[in-house]
């Protein structure tokens, strides 16, 4: 199955990034892809919360995901939108990700359990935690490329959620994201590379990428790895639609000759010696 992944540098006008994604949708089906990926917050990046406190709307009122599953029905085509940022019914805002099917019917939807609370050494400092609520279970649906299993950005760092995903059937795992750059330099591909490994599974990591709107800036570099590890597309920095294929037979035939699912065993205890 062929997929497509969309690299964005998502700006602070929901209708501008709107613009982008439905373009995407449309090239993706034109290039023959079943499926395309969108990184994290596709439809509003900006810092400033005066400024974005006004744009942002529930679920039932976004834009974006409307004009998203209205396209994804004209083009016939699936899409996972990597997140959106939403109000919610307690007044606080969840870092949503969608999955929508080729008939604009949303299949799945994901929550960020692990939220971005962090300083880091070049004076940049984080915290998700004081706009958004966590996500409290994590998100299995089947598609046309396989089961899907759904993640956000920092969730990366916790491999305990790609076990539960791949021990529950994925054989694909998606992680958009918005990843700083001193982080991506650092991290991003040891850190893809290794949940493919581990969980004998294509990722599949649609990221924004560029000096944003609002000034931050993120690392881009897109990837698509399959089962053994390998890079099979990688984006670079520049704004784009990258196209790569999702192989069940390369699935299988890792999971034959390393079965690392069959021999995961619980950690019953752990003894301390002083």
């Amino acid at each position: 199955m062929k997929i497509a992944l969309l690299q964005m540098c998502s700006g602070i006008d929901p209708a501008g990034n709107c613009e982008t994604i439905v373009n995407g949708i449309t090239a993706a089906a034109a290039g023959g892809a079943t499926m395309l990926f969108t990184p994290e917050m596709s439809g509003l990046v900006d810092r400033d919360r005066a400024r974005a406190e006004p744009i942002l709307k529930t679920e039932e009122h976004d834009i974006v995901l409307a004009a998203v599953r209205d396209a994804a029905t004209r083009h016939g085509l699936w899409v996972n939108l990597g997140s959106l940022a939403l109000r919610t019914d307690n007044g606080r805002l969840a870092n949503r990700g969608f999955v929508i099917d080729a008939k604009g019917a949303i299949r799945a939807r994901y929550d960020k359990i692990h939220l971005f609370d962090v300083d880091l050494p070049t004076g940049e400092s984080w915290r998700e935690s004081a706009s958004y609520s966590s996500g409290v279970s994590a998100s299995l649906v089947e598609t046309p490329i396989g089961v899907l299993g759904l993640s956000i950005c920092y969730d990366l760092r916790f491999p305990a959620l790609y076990q539960r995903l791949s021990g529950a059937g994925a054989t694909v795992l998606s992680i958009p994201a918005a990843f700083t750059r001193p982080t991506g330099a650092a991290h991003w591909h040891v850190l893809q590379r290794a949940r493919a490994i581990e969980s004998a599974a294509y990722v599949v990591a649609a990221a924004q990428t560029g000096v944003h709107e609002d000034g931050r800036e993120t690392y881009g570099h897109s990837l698509v790895i399959d089962p053994w590890g390998k890079v099979i597309l990688d984006l670079g920095e520049a704004p784009g639609l990258g196209f790569a294929e999702i192989d069940d037979a390369r699935i299988d035939d890792i999971r034959r000759r390393i079965p690392v699912l069959d021999h995961r065993r619980e950690i019953p205890d752990i003894t301390v010696i002083a």
